[in-house]
């Protein structure tokens, strides 16, 4: 897995790819709708879907935004109790290659489309572009240490420790690390309609 992200728990490829395939079908989607929509090429998407290719974890999400879902659903098996703890020994970590690692802290839950996560970028690291989410959807950022450069549609916002910031997530945001330390920040993306994001585009 040196060339993708890698998982804490080891989960194996044809796992993450049959839960895309599963979420493509329930979609009604096509391999050349995902492509169109995720502009990731209807052969990765084929080749992560039969396990045979490591994505990034910027890839994957732009995936998961063409699905309407989000990376929790693809790494973590879905959670029926009313109450779910997840010890930190128990949390899912994908690290990017690129030098950036995100901690899944929320559990997948029934017909909800929502993700709180912890992510550490290494210093001078750009994290990538991140394709917008439906129309509805929302997030919320705040950072705990060092210096955050967030970019969205095209407006650059610079955040310090303790800093917090919302935007629709129905827009381009990038996300990259311009101090000398670590940044770590904590986001929650709510995708809003489940419903909605589960119809093909038009």
């Amino acid at each position: 897995m040196r060339d993708g992200m890698t998982l804490s728990n080891g989960l194996e490829l044809r796992v993450i790819g049959d839960r895309v395939r599963a979420e493509r079908t329930r979609r009604g989607l096509s391999l050349e709708d995902v492509a169109a929509r995720s502009g990731v090429s209807r052969s990765m998407v084929s080749e992560i879907e039969r396990g045979r290719k490591v994505p990034t974890i910027v890839v994957l999400d732009r995936i998961t935004a063409a699905l309407g879902t989000n990376l929790a659903r693809l790494v973590q098996p879905e959670e029926t109790t009313r109450v779910v703890l997840k010890r930190a020994d128990e949390q899912q970590v994908a690290e990017d290659p690129a030098g950036w690692r995100r901690r899944i802290l929320s559990p997948v839950l029934p017909d909800i489309e929502f993700e709180f996560m912890k992510t550490t970028i290494s210093p001078g690291v750009d994290a990538g572009t991140w394709l917008p989410h439906g129309e509805r959807s929302r997030e919320y950022v705040a950072v705990e240490d060092g210096t955050l450069l967030l970019t969205i549609d095209g407006e650059e916002y610079e955040l310090q420790a303790g800093d917090s910031l919302f935007h629709d997530g129905n827009c381009t945001h990038s996300y990259r690390n311009p101090g000398r330390v670590d940044c770590v920040y904590y986001l929650v993306a709510d995708l809003g309609d489940v419903e909605r994001n589960l119809r093909p585009h038009q």
